[in-house]
């Protein structure tokens, strides 16, 4: 279990620091907007009505202890520049950013921070993906050109052995597959594939790509 705090209790904001309760972690929510406190209040471990430009306030919370800080301040981006500022003087290494223009990124790319989130264009690249590739129904870049998808396997998809053609690509890697409540790890060339099942690869994006291509 570890520490987080989110910065901004918009839609964005609220659906992360939900979601990292849900993980069993710990979250601190902040924002200067009463209502968006209270929306949340009952939700996350601890939600504050405080405003993260002045140092001073961030240094009483403890931010610095916690083990990432996420700042989804999203139309003030002043008030965006000048939170990641304050965490910065504040020691806190492992900041996460959301930009909501090319300016606020260059700006947020100059402060050195770890990530800079685009959550629209995101959203944009993961639905294009899900359109092309109707077979996969999640994924995790990696790196530009490394990515973990997740394949349900369908019932027209035995038209081949799929993990013979898997092991044709040994860049791509089969992580595990989940049946049910069971979950195999150790996966063989002649591994039998059941509808239902859920496969977890590995690898190169354009290796990923041909193997969903086989499935089509």
């Amino acid at each position: 279990m570890a520490l987080f705090a989110i910065i901004g209790l918009g839609s964005f904001g609220t659906t992360i620091a939900t979601e990292l309760m849900r993980l069993d972690h710990d979250v601190i929510g902040i924002d200067t907007e009463k209502k968006y406190v209270e929306n949340i209040s009952n939700k996350i471990t601890h939600a504050v009505i405080a405003d993260a430009t002045d140092e001073h306030v961030l240094e009483e919370l403890n931010i610095q202890n916690c083990e990432a800080v996420i700042v989804a301040i999203g139309e003030d981006i002043e008030a965006s520049i000048l939170c990641v500022l304050n965490l910065k003087n504040l020691g806190v290494t492992k900041i996460w950013a959301k930009a909501k223009t090319k300016s606020h990124h260059t700006i947020l790319s100059h402060l050195n921070i770890e990530k800079i989130i685009h959550p629209e264009e995101d959203m944009g690249i993961r639905i294009a993906q899900s359109l092309n590739y109707p077979m996969v129904s999640r994924y995790m870049s990696l790196s530009d050109d490394h990515f973990i998808v997740q394949i349900p396997i369908q019932e027209n998809f035995f038209q081949d052995n799929i993990i013979k053609n898997i092991y044709r690509f040994p860049e791509v890697k089969i992580l595990l597959v989940k049946r049910f409540k069971d979950v195999f790890y150790t996966i063989d060339r002649d591994f039998p594939l059941a509808e239902g099942d859920t496969l977890i690869l590995e690898g190169p994006l354009a290796k990923l790509k041909i193997i969903c291509e086989l499935m089509i």
